[in-house]
């Protein structure tokens, strides 16, 4: 699962693949550029992950990637959604599957998006500004 979120209006995007790789990571990321609305920049913080490479978004003149320094994953306000799908959607299961497992993952994105205000909160830092 990719997944982006704007912490000033709590809209988010997801892309559930079987892989991970710099091919999906651009896939997110014209996914990204798309729902970023006209005159808008969108900037997604990324960590080490082999597939976070700033070629994903060359071809997008709406879309800037910021690495993080590595083992700083507090930095990254998505890996506090990743923490709260799995702590309350995911954990302690068995999946039937693949395609259990993707519903189960969308079930958990839906799960965790289905309040706007709470998902801000999550994903604001005071550090940084968004307007």
């Amino acid at each position: 699962m990719f997944g982006a979120v704007c912490p000033n209006n709590g809209k988010t995007e997801v892309l559930i693949t079987p892989c991970v790789n710099t091919e999906a990571m651009t896939l997110q990321m014209e996914q990204t550029s798309n729902a970023t609305e006209n005159g808008r920049h969108a900037v997604v913080i990324i960590d080490g992950a082999g597939w976070h490479t700033f070629d994903t978004v060359k071809p997008f003149d709406n879309v800037t990637l910021i690495k993080l320094p590595p083992y700083s994953p507090e930095l990254n306000p998505i890996e506090q959604v990743w923490s709260w799908i799995r702590q309350h959607c995911l954990s302690n299961r068995v999946f039937n599957g693949y395609e259990d497992i993707v519903e189960q993952v969308s079930i958990a994105w839906n799960t965790f998006i289905s309040i706007p205000d709470w998902v801000k909160q999550m994903c604001s830092r005071g550090w940084i500004k968004v307007t």
